[in-house]
């Protein structure tokens, strides 16, 4: 979906993923990320955030938290994370990001809450309910701090992934904020949800969704009660130009992800401000019945958009030409990508050792492919900077 974008928009950088992987310094399997393009992005986003009055944490988890896209972000401006889980906050903390956000969205297990909160010590804990309240202030009590608790609300109508549910009636707010701010260790310090912006095809841009009201109804139920400073988490779909729409809305934070690397779901639609900086690159195994078996392990075929025809440059030589695409038959989510099947057809059959990239809206932690952060493409001097596993670990490749 996003390697059309990818070949307009930064032909460079897949020229570069292949020239590298031809010279054996990129494995295949990888997703490979231009840094110099993810620093510039950052710095879009934090410039953008900064005019609208949003704090900005990075979200890491799609390009499988890699240390050296941490880097690129802080170098950008942007110093701290939002953490999805815990592997999130251990990946982001090791690089030298401070850590904005935790809880949100898997909440902390139980008998990890203390040690988060000594050795991270967020800006901000996302709680779903009144245990996991009491542990996260706990916790925050022993390291000898008060923590800022954010409550996850919830309201009928409102609409999460499946598997995402959970949260506090959004109907009890107040409630909810004097019970957080009896905690010792704990103070209520606002409210978030997610999705609260979410790409919809019909329209061809990003809404809001229903949460986002709900968010307004509580923080003005908050108001209405003497609350003041209250913090408002709207996570979805951010790119740099829906910051303002995010502001007006009432939020105060936000937490871009995939508009780091230029992949949110408008990306493919619009020209935005952010480039396209990651891309997936394998390697042409064998062929057997007309089609070319490439390597597996990191394909993720984003379920939000529908069924389109993937296609991928093949080539042996640096290029972004249209003339080396092929279609490819990637297999179902219910089977092991250990291969992808290429189109073999017509001249210039793809051979063993070919390079073979894709550009996908990717979710890398799921996955079992290599994370590798490349500096200096935008100076025509690309330079490998780190080979990880998806937890932001050194990969000692090739063995």
């Amino acid at each position: 979906m996003f390697l059309d974008v990818l070949r307009r928009r930064n032909p460079a950088f897949i020229e570069a993923a292949i020239a590298l992987h031809q010279q054996g310094k990129l494995p295949a399997n990888a997703y490979v990320l231009d840094l110099d393009t993810v620093e510039a992005n950052a710095r879009t986003l934090k410039d953008e955030a900064t005019r609208n009055g949003l704090k900005i944490f990075a979200m890491t988890k799609q390009v499988g938290r890699s240390s050296s896209f941490c880097r690129a972000v802080m170098r950008g401006g942007i110093d701290r994370a939002v953490a999805v889980d815990m592997a999130c906050a251990r990946a982001t903390h090791k690089a030298g990001m401070k850590l904005g956000h935790l809880g949100h969205l898997q909440q902390i297990a139980k008998f990890e809450a203390g040690a988060a909160a000594k050795t991270f010590r967020p800006d901000y804990w996302t709680v779903f309910n009144d245990t996991k309240a009491e542990e996260a202030a706990a916790g925050a009590k022993a390291a000898s701090y008060v923590q800022d608790l954010l409550a996850r609300i919830a309201a009928e109508g409102d609409i999460f992934y499946r598997g995402h549910e959970g949260g506090f009636d959004a109907a009890d707010i107040v409630d909810v904020g004097e019970r957080l701010d009896a905690l010792a260790g704990g103070r209520f310090a606002g409210i978030t949800t997610f999705p609260a912006l979410l790409f919809d095809h019909a329209a061809r841009k990003v809404l809001p969704t229903p949460n986002l009201a709900t968010l307004a109804r509580a923080a003005e139920a908050l108001a209405k009660a003497g609350r003041t400073g209250i913090e408002i988490n709207a996570p979805g779909t951010t790119s740099s130009v829906m910051l303002s729409a995010l502001a007006e809305a009432g939020a105060t934070q936000c937490e871009p992800g995939n508009g780091l690397h230029g992949t949110t779901a408008l990306h493919v639609m619009e020209d935005l401000p952010e480039l396209p900086a990651v891309l997936y690159l394998t390697e042409v195994s064998h062929l057997s019945g007309g089609k070319a078996y490439c390597f597996g392990g990191g394909f993720y075929i984003d379920p939000i958009f529908p069924d389109y025809d993937v296609r991928a440059i093949v080539s042996s030589e640096p290029t972004a030409a249209a003339a080396a695409l092929r279609s490819v038959e990637v297999p179902p989510p219910s089977a092991i990508d250990y291969y992808a099947m290429i189109d073999a057809g017509g001249a210039s059959a793809p051979k063993p050792g070919d390079s073979a990239v894709f550009g996908f809206r990717g979710q890398a932690f799921v996955t079992r492919a290599h994370i590798v952060g490349v500096s200096g493409i935008s100076k025509g001097n690309p330079t490998v900077e780190t080979i990880e596993n998806g937890f932001g670990e050194p990969y000692a490749w090739p063995v």
